[in-house]
């Protein structure tokens, strides 16, 4: 992952969390391109999961498959900062097991 200066985070998250996630991230400096910083895009998804034995679930009951309307959160970092925003969403991330994706770019803008 160090051959690429720049990745992608894909985080799903519930609505109700989008603000501290965006604080959280911009305290880190994701989002950060060129001369702009705060960017980020995000889009209305829908989760889906079933508890397992000895999970503690934000939202639902263990072995009952649940559904929820969520946003995925798309956000540029470079790889050297991945760590210290992954630590700093999980701080606020309210799931037990929350969706990160961390995706290698090869190349940002034109």
């Amino acid at each position: 992952m160090t051959d690429f200066p720049c990745c992608k985070l894909e985080i799903f998250i519930p609505e109700s969390h989008l603000s501290v996630l965006q604080q959280a991230l911009w305290e880190t400096d994701a989002g950060h391109i060129g001369k702009y910083d705060c960017c980020l895009s995000y889009s209305p998804v829908t989760g889906c999961w079933r508890p397992l034995e000895g999970s503690h679930p934000y939202l639902g009951t263990l072995g009952q498959l649940r559904t929820e309307p969520e946003l995925k959160v798309e956000v540029a970092c470079p790889t050297g900062r991945v760590e210290a925003v992954l630590a700093a969403v999980k701080r606020v991330h309210p799931y037990e097991e929350p969706v990160i994706n961390v995706i290698p770019l090869y190349r940002t803008g034109l």
